[in-house]
């Protein structure tokens, strides 16, 4: 059968029209994220347990930001750095579907009716392109938006413009085809459905295939048609998530397999009753336009509101059959998605890894939780040190030793990778709070890797004196154990200032432990300068004596540092 015939000026005519398009729904969603941001995340952080209040959250957000694809992966990123359960975040995606179809009735009363934005784009992007140079970042921000906002509307009326240069309607052949098609019924569905969620996947944004779908049933597409291509861009949605999550944690992969599992079993519920329920929406778009005295200018505007009418409702009667099933969807994912069973010293980074980043902010969010763990990685070293002092076992020596060989190995590791992810956050443009939490990760890593090389070398020194059969006095010991618990002590508050907020944390108390360590080094050195050739100990295990108390000061110092780089301030500035 001869199909419609598009040169290949038509179709890369299209093709800019929807890059058009999608650009402009980039820049807007990320000026909206940029200019709301932490309010956002305060709002994602604050949600309970409560299925009702996620999905009210979903739905919400993805009416801001105009963009389910980034709800979802922002939902992901929440669900990798360990922010939203995998309970919380299905709530969420189901109120994200929700919230998608606000982008329909957007597109539907401002730019198919006779107001549309496009004659207002020039005007709109005369006041958001100034902004862009102006110093305070939320209005930056919001100009980012006014231009996303208004490249939008350009390039959708770019979109109907190259569509209707098709001249689809006097195409006798194409109308054949549809009609032919109209015949066969639920296979004829299925495979608009089928198109549906090609065209999405091949698009990456369920907004723009939104938007051609809309144009093509103002150029006489079918509503069942149309409703179907709706149907497959639910399932072809889901990708996105899929995708970001393919490099994520367990609990990343599960929210997003959550997110497929939702749309597809409505989907299959929807198939089922499809033809009834397109024929209620469409009689329900008649009475509420009679309702609000609104005239409809032909069919093929009725059906553009009728499609919007059907992705909400579809959308919401969907959420309010599953909401009540979030523990039974949970235990599928879960099911299906099991956690690989990992040997403890294995290491793997567990928040971050990937180079799919939303926003700097969040990218910084998913990094800070990886620090956190980084501290606690390696204030185990701590431990491991004590034992191998303390220990007369020669095997037991020998484990730690490779233990804290191990560890030093996976703080190279760490520094690297969580430096190499901040490096790729930094190349973003970013608030000037987000720049500055960057810088001080950066400076917290470094200080950690250094921190496992102390370990090393004093781990080192520890086996040189076991191989010269060289051994410390009680006091020595004591001395060395008294040091280790200090450090253990400032250990447990770094880490507790990593896992805060950063701008909640206070120095006064890390800076108290630090004294302290200074302190008991300077008395351990006056004792040992002065005692010196007159213990029983031999000179070998005086001077790794020496080594070991020296270096734990050194960690101290590290410590605090992490401490001072967590809250901007300088030690030195405290002591003023």
């Amino acid at each position: 059968m001869k199909l419609v015939y598009m040169g290949l000026f038509s179709i890369l005519s299209i093709v800019g029209a929807l890059g058009f398009f999608i650009y402009g729904m980039k820049i807007m969603s990320e000026g909206i994220q940029k200019a709301a941001g932490d309010k956002l995340r305060g709002i994602l952080k604050a949600i309970t347990s409560n299925r009702l209040s996620g999905v009210l959250t979903g739905f919400v957000t993805t009416s801001i930001i105009q963009s389910s694809s980034a709800t979802t992966v922002m939902i992901v990123s929440f669900v990798n750095a360990g922010l939203l359960s995998l309970r919380q975040a299905i709530g969420v995606i189901m109120g994200a579907n929700i919230g998608t179809t606000m982008t329909a009735w957007l597109l539907v009363l401002l730019g198919f009716s006779k107001f549309s934005l496009a004659s207002y784009s020039l005007p709109i992007l005369a006041i958001g392109v100034p902004l862009l140079f102006v110093n305070k970042d939320q209005l930056r921000s919001f100009g980012e938006f006014l231009i996303g906002f208004a490249l939008l509307f350009m390039g959708l009326s770019a979109l109907k413009g190259e569509v209707k240069s098709l001249h689809l309607e006097q195409n006798q052949d194409f109308i054949n085809f549809i009609t032919d098609l109209g015949s066969g019924g639920y296979p004829a569905i299925l495979l608009f459905v089928l198109i549906g969620t090609i065209l999405t996947i091949i698009v990456q944004s369920s907004s723009a295939a939104m938007a051609l779908t809309l144009i093509f049933v103002s150029e006489g597409l079918p509503l069942e048609f149309a409703a179907a291509i709706v149907l497959g861009e639910n399932i072809g949605t889901t990708i996105t998530a899929n995708l970001a999550a393919m490099i994520g944690n367990v609990h990343s992969k599960r929210a997003a397999r959550a997110h497929l599992l939702f749309n597809i079993f409505g989907v299959i519920w929807m198939l089922i009753v499809f033809f009834p329920f397109v024929n209620f929406v469409s009689s329900i778009t008649v009475d509420l336009m009679a309702f609000f005295g609104k005239e409809i200018q032909g069919q093929n505007e009725q059906n553009l509101r009728t499609l919007a009418l059907f992705h909400t409702f579809f959308n919401i009667i969907n959420t309010l059959i599953l909401v009540w099933f979030v523990k039974f969807i949970e235990k599928i994912v879960i099911k299906f998605t099991p956690s690989k069973t990992e040997e403890d010293e294995e290491f793997k980074l567990e928040y971050i890894g990937s180079n799919v980043m939303l926003t700097p902010e969040i990218s910084i969010l998913e990094a800070k939780k990886e620090v956190a763990k980084f501290g606690e990685i390696t204030a185990r070293m701590n431990g491991f040190l004590r034992i191998a002092i303390n220990t007369s076992d020669k095997k037991e020596k020998k484990a730690m030793y490779k233990k804290i060989e191990k560890y030093e190995n996976i703080t190279d590791k760490v520094e690297l990778e969580i430096a190499d992810y901040l490096g790729k956050a930094s190349q973003q443009e970013m608030s000037q709070d987000a720049s500055v939490q960057l810088r001080a990760m950066v400076n917290i890593v470094t200080d950690l890797e250094r921190i496992g090389d102390v370990y090393y070398q004093m781990s080192k020194a520890l086996e040189k004196k076991q191989s010269d059969n060289a051994w410390f006095t009680p006091k020595q010991r004591d001395g060395i154990n008294t040091m280790l618990d200090l450090v253990e002590k400032a250990f447990e508050l770094m880490n507790e200032n990593l896992a805060k907020d950063f701008k909640e944390v206070s120095l006064t108390e890390a800076f108290a432990v630090e004294q302290q360590i200074n302190k008991k080094r300077n008395k351990l050195r006056k004792k040992h300068l002065k005692n010196v050739g007159t213990e029983e100990s031999n000179i070998e295990a005086s001077l790794i004596y020496s080594t070991i108390f020296s270096s734990l000061e050194r960690v101290g110092d590290h410590i605090i540092n992490v401490s001072e780089a967590v809250t901007g301030e300088d030690i030195e500035d405290i002591e003023d």
